[in-house]
């Protein structure tokens, strides 16, 4: 089966907000939304991204509150701190874990008309929902301080760097990646790139913030979910009507996520029975966010194709970044 979906990928609820393009000799600031990250992996990710000609700020000194970086007002203090600091070029996660979610109620941006890079994935998804629904801020999906960037380039666990540099710094106007995955439903189509976390995305229906996916070319993927766990959350956008307008699907590789009996449906065979009904086309398996592969940087709230062919590609169709 082939879906060719055609058609102008306008942004409903006004234009993009680009922030600006990363110069030779960025300062990035740490910030902790979710969970505390270990020490030495944390480490490990400010060695990388000095190798990689980055200045890292130093993080601010925060003690544990539970499974949380902090108690949540220091959290929320910290990322507006971060986002005011004159001389920040971007603001990268430290890790995911839980707890972004908290940050959002009650948060003002105060010049919500100068967006920053801001970059992470897993629990971050909370954070680049509120500030694409209200504000429109292009935010980039991809490897954190102590999750991707402490593994190092093109290592396992690790991150693409050549994705990475590509989404920062917009040195093209157009670039494509290779998704290393399969067509489910073959196709081309076009619209704007959206989503992440699959259980972050769930949990923000019926939230201000949660995704307007029309269309959308959707990115889903998650981890240590049993094949009906992934069930369950399709099932829900597609009765949430979620998936109605989207133009695209590409789905990460799920790890962890095998049957719990030998044998039963694989989240594979799950996501082909649910999702190869909308008639879109759909990727599977591609390196995104939790893979043991080294992870690609996607940039959230641009204009992209989706050529579900041989192992996938998205076609960056404009910068994500302010030149």
């Amino acid at each position: 089966m082939r879906a060719i979906v055609a058609g102008a990928s306008a942004i409903a609820g006004g234009a993009a907000r680009k922030p600006p393009a990363l110069p030779a000799d960025p300062l990035i600031v740490p910030f902790a939304p979710a969970s505390p990250g270990e020490n030495e992996r944390f480490a490990a990710g400010i060695a990388e991204a000095r190798r990689l000609g980055w200045r890292v700020a130093a993080p601010s000194s925060l003690v544990s509150d539970a499974y949380f970086a902090a108690p949540v007002e220091t959290r929320r203090k910290e990322f507006l701190a971060a986002l005011a600091l004159p001389q920040a070029d971007a603001l990268i996660a430290v890790r995911g874990g839980y707890g972004s979610n908290y940050l959002l109620d009650g948060l003002k941006i105060e010049s919500p008309e100068r967006p920053h890079v801001v970059l992470g994935f897993s629990d971050v998804t909370s954070l680049q929902l509120f500030l694409w629904q209200k504000h429109r801020w292009v935010t980039f999906y991809g490897p954190m301080l102590a999750a991707g960037l402490d593994h190092g380039a093109g290592r396992p666990h690790g991150y693409d760097e050549a994705s990475l540099l590509s989404a920062l710094r917009g040195d093209a106007a157009e670039w494509s990646m290779n998704l290393q995955g399969e067509p489910l439903v073959a196709g081309v189509a076009e619209g704007v790139l959206l989503g992440g976390c699959l259980t972050l995305l769930q949990t923000a229906i019926g939230t201000p913030w949660e995704l307007d996916a029309r269309e959308a070319i959707l990115l889903l993927e998650d981890r240590a979910m049993k094949p009906w766990q992934v069930d369950r959350a399709l099932m829900h956008l597609v009765q949430a009507g979620k998936l109605e307008h989207v133009r695209g699907i590409v789905l990460g590789d799920f790890p962890e996520c095998d049957p719990p009996v030998s044998g039963g449906p694989t989240v594979r065979q799950v996501a082909a029975r649910i999702l190869g009904q909308l008639g879109v086309p759909v990727v599977y398996g591609a390196p995104l966010g939790h893979t043991a592969r080294p992870m690609l940087t996607v940039p959230l709230g641009v204009r992209a194709r989706l050529v579900a062919e041989g192992q996938g590609k998205i076609e960056i169709l404009e910068r994500a970044v302010a030149q």
